[in-house]
């Protein structure tokens, strides 16, 4: 089954807000076999809707709209499919009555409109609204199935989990859904890692391979249509072991989660602790690692030494190793090395990590944009320094450093088993 995504809404067009919808339902359908092959946006005007439905029915088995379910005017979708379909709308009465009994609860008067929101195309399976008011609609009428979701995620999503997918799982009947495994990989860009994997990726047919990154990251995406989750393993892991035996070293994860959730788990089941000192990063390292729960259970904090004074009052940090004719800098693996074992031994934590570098555009102590150092100290007393050579823009050089600070620190744990 070929599917067609259209999102319904001026406000995409105009960028006021972002298709989530979209990679929702495209992630969703792939799990169970159905390919999205196009996506489209089209805005609150009739006339290009209906050309947007016409073209995508002629090209794809399921239609999945999103969008244009509510009770105003402009809240079209369910009109034209109507239309286009040539069937009428008729009132779904278990909807219309949980919209009324909303209203009374509250004592708040229901305007004629809301009931625009009950209504659904004749002869189509309904799909129940439990965290809103428009009622879906499902259908299969000219050789294609229809969906029409509403457009807030916090309805659209249970919408589709709850009663969409079903619907679509009975319509596919033997069909054979599709399997998929996540490895994730740090420390290797993505050219390097294709250019490593590039003779599996050519000769690929199934299981099929593809890789994509996300700054500082890399996942290859294994997937197979399968009857079982044991067929597909069977499937999937000879393709896995293969890619392993080249660039295993850098696989972090076979699930989609990022390094800093690996690193923590890693910490948590040791009962060790990490600190950090950072100044180019500006506390992003920080920030990934307290965006998870649970993080202080391994993650004691950090501290921010942007300014030279910062770094030699709290880092302790020698003047003379950060300023004067002669000395390392303040951009220096020196630097970088005292940064992490002070703060390791002033905290008494297990693990520290420093990152100290030219976040850019401009250069620093005549050293280039995107040379950063990163510390690594350990509590037996050693201190790990890497020198880094990193492109991209300001923002980008300050996550590609605090993504490869946590890779040495997740390298680090793992040689100690």
């Amino acid at each position: 089954m070929k599917a067609e995504i259209i999102a319904v809404g001026t406000e995409l067009l105009l960028g006021q807000i972002v298709n989530t919808n979209a990679q929702f339902l495209a992630a969703e359908c792939a799990s169970i076999g159905i390919d999205t092959y196009f996506q489209t946006v089209v805005g609150d005007n009739e006339e290009r809707l209906i050309q947007a439905l016409d073209i995508a029915s002629k090209r794809a088995d399921l239609v999945i709209c999103t969008g244009g379910l509510g009770p105003t005017q402009d809240d079209l979708t369910k009109d034209v499919l109507g239309r286009y379909l040539d069937k009428p709308l008729v009132q779904h009465e278990p909807a219309m009555e949980r919209i009324r009994r909303f209203f009374e609860a509250r004592g708040v008067h229901m305007v004629e409109s809301n009931a625009r929101q009950a209504l659904i195309l004749e002869g189509c399976d309904p799909l129940p609204n439990d965290t809103g008011h428009a009622v879906g609609v499902a259908l299969a009428a000219g050789g294609c199935r229809y969906m029409l979701l509403p457009g807030p995620p916090k309805e659209m999503k249970p919408m589709f989990t709850g009663y969409g997918k079903p619907w679509l799982l009975r319509m596919m009947g033997e069909e054979r859904p599709l399997y998929s495994r996540m490895l994730k990989f740090a420390g290797i860009g993505e050219s390097t890692l294709e250019h490593e994997l590039l003779d599996l990726i050519e000769s690929q047919q199934d299981p099929t391979i593809a890789p994509y990154a996300k700054e500082g990251e890399v996942t290859i995406r294994l997937a197979t249509k399968a009857s079982s989750r044991e067929e597909a393993d069977r499937k999937l892991q000879p393709v896995e072991d293969a890619i392993c035996k080249r660039v295993g070293q850098y696989l972090y994860a076979r699930e989609d989660i990022g390094i800093e959730a690996v690193v923590l788990r890693l910490l948590k089941e040791r009962s060790e602790s990490l600190v950090t000192a950072e100044s180019c990063t500006g506390g992003l390292l920080s920030d990934l690692l307290t965006g998870l729960p649970g993080s202080s259970a391994a993650f004691k904090g950090g501290i921010v030494s942007y300014s030279n004074g910062l770094k030699h009052r709290l880092l302790e940090i020698p003047m003379e190793v950060l300023e004067g004719e002669g000395a390392p800098g303040a951009v220096s693996a020196r630097t970088a090395e005292l940064m992490a074992a002070n703060l390791r031994r002033s905290l008494d934590a297990d693990y520290a990590l420093s990152v100290t570098g030219v976040a850019g555009p401009d250069s620093s102590e005549g050293k280039p944009p995107g040379l950063v150092y990163i510390g690594l100290a350990t509590r037996d007393g050693a201190v790990e320094v890497t020198e880094n050579r990193l492109g991209g823009s300001r923002e980008i050089v300050k996550l590609r450093a605090a993504k490869q600070a946590l890779y040495m620190l997740w390298r680090q744990l793992v040689s100690r088993g």
